[in-house]
């Protein structure tokens, strides 16, 4: 029996209206905070949702944002794909090549652009790339100084328009969004989701197994909107009746501080640096951020040490959690098994905290080896994680190559080498691509970076392999020290802790210390700029491994 609503987005919008219409939807703008109601909100997606059907946007056409984390931005999330099209997030920190090939491969016909961001979209576009966009809209109540033609402001765009629309019935195949991967490796590759993908991840979230989302939760978003949807939060948030806290352009850690205390924010979530920066900031503050609950950190591992001192100084639980682009992108969770508080010490908490986590319900894994069979599940013997599930994707967006390579049947090829131990938590062990393999064994430079981001004199560590005549690769490592760290102490303690807990030949054969680890465009460590330029064997020449080095000639 079918039931009389397909898996769709509009649903969650109808319901926190109506159920909810008094839960605040909160925004931190240059003018100051914003704030409306679910019934408010409701009313301006109809807007937006007219105002698209007035320009001439119809069924599967695409919209993109070019916008940081706000309200007018959390409008499009409803607006765009509950009237048939489709939602595309631009990431605007990719270089101005990435975006013009993304804005022609995807045809965006219209884009909408935070005005700080005007310039930098002014300054990537291009006659050949942009031959589909009719129209920028400026997300505010005027336009700014700017080259991009034909423009108008969001207010002028929506404001004459009604706030009824007669929403369409859609089928759960119609595309919703679309996001991109950053493209470090060649190309970004086009991801697109459908509606019932988008409501199968959004259902998948919000259980205590996943993300645990309540109506009487205050979540605040610092992962970017436009990466993997702020990682479906603002749907998930939408679909519970939780009240939304965005914290706008570039925040900073007083301005997170801040947002949570006066707002009483409960669940936050971002990338590590973000919490390391709010702990460096409580560190010399009084901030009371009593009312918080749980941090997501994702994007990349999440220190031992952030897990513990979030726990034991402020009561705060960091919920570690893994996904990708391809995956909507939620894929796994950190969460404890019944009785493991009672039976694990705190340490052996902690490091199961700092393990990617349980497989969220409704998706399947297997992890393989070279041969392709699978590894037994010991928490030693690695092997690459294949995934598959309702909202994982199982091709790219007009990329029939890496289509060929990426997938194999409906399995979705992570990339990421990882093992998995008896209880079945998912421990990546690094990116096959970044996997150290020196004298024929491999070194995680994953493990190697939360070990050295354990050391207080630590602010920002990466590891990467740099090649070596007899051993082919060796570990070097890349730290940012924090201020007034003496770099010759702390490279001798950094080793002296590499060696406690690893065998002497993990000891990276050089310690680098540098001003900023290299980053993508998603915030992530780009270890691809530090391979570039340490691509020969210069830095270490003349150096060795520790005896104990396994000799595989």
């Amino acid at each position: 029996m079918v039931g009389a609503t397909n898996q769709t987005l509009r649903p969650f919008l109808w319901r926190a209206g109506k159920l909810f219409p008094d839960r605040e939807i909160v925004s931190r703008t240059a003018e100051g905070l914003e704030r409306y109601t679910y019934s408010e909100y409701e009313g301006r997606v109809a807007q937006l949702a007219n105002a698209l059907a007035d320009a001439g946007i119809g069924d599967g056409d695409r919209v993109a944002t070019f916008c940081w984390n706000h309200n007018r931005h959390f409008e499009t999330y409803f607006g765009i794909p509950s009237m048939g099209a489709q939602l595309h997030t631009i990431n605007p920190l990719l270089p101005d090549h990435h975006i013009q090939y993304i804005v022609e491969n995807a045809e965006d016909r219209i884009i909408f652009v935070d005005p700080s961001l005007t310039p930098k979209l002014a300054g990537a576009v291009d006659e050949d790339a942009f031959t589909s966009v009719e129209q920028f809209v400026v997300m505010a109540s005027e336009v700014p100084d700017t080259d991009l033609d034909p423009v108008t402001d969001y207010e002028s765009f929506i404001g004459d328009h009604s706030d009824e629309y007669d929403w369409p019935d859609l089928p759960e195949d119609q595309p919703a969004g679309m996001c991109y991967t950053s493209g470090t490796t060649g190309k970004p590759k086009g991801v697109e989701y459908s509606q019932q993908m988008l409501w199968a991840h959004t259902m998948a979230t919000l259980p205590q197994s996943a993300l645990d989302i309540g109506a009487d939760d205050v979540v605040m978003p610092v992962v970017p909107m436009f990466h993997v949807n702020a990682w479906g939060l603002p749907f998930s948030m939408t679909a519970a009746g939780a009240k939304h806290v965005y914290p706008g352009p570039s925040p900073t850690p007083e301005d997170l501080a801040k947002l949570i205390e006066e707002e009483g924010v409960t669940m936050t979530a971002g990338v590590p640096t973000v919490w390391l920066g709010l702990l460096d900031y409580l560190d010399e503050h009084d901030t009371d951020i009593s009312s918080l609950e749980r941090i997501v950190i994702g994007g990349a591992a999440a220190p031992k040490s952030v897990i513990r001192r979030f726990d034991e100084e402020y009561d705060v639980e960091v919920v570690h959690a893994w996904g990708m682009t391809e995956m909507s992108p939620v894929g796994t969770v950190a969460h404890l098994k019944p009785g493991m508080e009672e039976e694990l010490s705190k340490d052996e908490q902690y490091d199961k905290r700092g393990m990617q986590g349980l497989l969220v319900p409704g998706l399947e894994m297997r992890v393989v080896d070279d041969d392709g069979n699978e590894v037994p599940w010991n928490g030693e013997d690695f092997g690459e994680l294949w995934v598959r599930g309702p909202w994982v994707t199982t091709e790219y967006f007009e990329r029939p190559d890496a289509n060929e390579t990426d997938f194999e049947g409906n399995w979705l090829k992570t990339g990421d080498v990882v093992t998995v131990d008896e209880d079945g938590y998912v421990k990546i062990v690094d990116r096959a691509k970044d996997v150290i393999k020196s004298g024929g064994e491999w070194i995680s430079s994953v493990e190697l970076e939360n070990t050295i981001m354990a050391h207080d004199g630590v602010a920002e560590a990466t590891v990467v392999g740099v090649p070596h005549e007899r051993w082919q690769e060796r570990p070097v490592a890349f730290i940012v020290p924090k201020a007034g760290t003496d770099e010759g102490e702390l490279k001798g303690e950094v080793v002296d802790l590499v060696r406690s807990e690893f065998p002497k030949w993990w000891t990276p054969d050089e310690v680098v210390f540098i001003d900023e680890v290299p980053k993508t465009a998603t915030g992530k460590f780009d270890k691809k700029v530090l391979r570039e330029e340490y691509d020969d064997s210069s830095l270490i020449e003349g150096k060795t491994p520790d005896e104990d080095a396994p000799d595989q000639n």
